[in-house]
């Protein structure tokens, strides 16, 4: 398979219109090495609420998306989870820093794991797994804490500053996970085939098209991507869920149940409601980690009666 190589340093990165972007990251890896972890939790809180008096179209998002999803809560219930929300935003910041900075040692401090003999025994089959990850905000240390036992490939994009990317890639890929370009769907299928594991976040809305439309959560027909389907379909794959859920200082990955066996081939439709399910059980675990900012219903079925409920919406936009 064809992996992402790593972006390799030429003087250009040196570059004065840079010099923010590497002062940036400097200043976050000397944070997280040098404060202790509750202080860390307290500045990026601090740095979520700041966020939220300036990123107010954000936080309406927010809003509308729990009141979508969950409309038995109050909008005081509301208001608490966008807030915590928000916090959690700002701390994924520095949760970045932990993953692609802290040593070995100090992230096996803040961990534990469940079910990790599963995902391993299907290693011992050298069978691929599909591990179907949710956009928790603190994504970047569910790849750490997985990179410390069963490291694979993740689906890549890369981003578009030079002197990000250099140091993106490098923080993902330091502890053994490698890079496969989003549009690499050829390699995907061989990683599968392979015996190997594939990291993939069917959770967003990713447009109309390759979507179906399926509950999540009380809004009866979201936008689904049907690439979780096709990579099963072609490969016969294991399919586990992953992700950490963070309680005080302590994060917990949890490794989920082979899902396969309630996945018919060719069957899209019933492949995203099943997934959908597992993201929803896991999202209820910590409602204010997952990332509500997104627009998550912002593709929508033609003359539905969900069409009603977003016309007036800013998610419809």
């Amino acid at each position: 398979m064809k992996t992402v190589p790593s972006p390799k340093f030429s003087w250009a990165l040196l570059s004065p219109k840079y010099w923010l972007v590497w002062l940036s990251f400097s200043l976050l890896a000397f944070l997280v090495n040098v404060l202790p972890f509750f202080m860390l939790r307290v500045l990026g809180g601090g740095i979520g609420r700041l966020s939220q008096l300036f990123l107010k179209k954000r936080a309406d998002i927010a809003r509308k998306n729990l009141a979508l999803c969950f409309p038995q809560y109050s909008s005081i219930e509301i208001e608490k989870l966008v807030l915590e929300n928000f916090k959690n935003t700002g701390l994924a910041l520095i949760e970045t820093g932990m993953a692609w900075f802290w040593p070995d040692w100090r992230v096996k401090r803040y961990i534990s794991i469940i079910g990790k003999e599963k995902i391993l025994e299907q290693e011992k089959e050298g069978r691929g797994v599909l591990v179907v990850c949710c956009h928790f905000l603190n994504l970047e240390m569910t790849a750490r804490i997985f990179s410390l036992f069963a490291p694979g490939y993740g689906v890549y994009r890369a981003n578009s500053n030079p002197v990000y990317e250099f140091i993106q890639h490098r923080g993902r890929t330091r502890k053994g996970h490698q890079m496969i370009d989003r549009h690499d769907v050829k390699s995907m299928i061989k990683v599968l085939k392979s015996g190997n594991r594939l990291w993939y976040l069917p959770d967003h809305d990713y447009g109309r098209r390759n979507s179906v439309f399926v509950p999540f959560f009380a809004v009866k027909e979201a936008a689904t991507t049907t690439g979780s389907s096709f990579l099963i379909d072609m490969t016969k794959c294991a399919v586990m869920s992953g992700s950490s859920i963070r309680k005080g200082n302590h994060y917990t990955l949890e490794v989920g149940d082979d899902l396969s066996g309630d996945i018919p081939r060719r069957d899209a439709v019933t492949t995203a409601t099943v997934l959908n399910k597992e993201i929803e059980r896991l999202i209820e675990k910590e409602p204010s980690q997952w990332m509500w900012l997104h627009k998550r219903f912002k593709t929508l079925p033609e003359d539905s009666i969900e069409q009603d409920r977003y016309k007036h919406s800013a998610l419809a936009n």
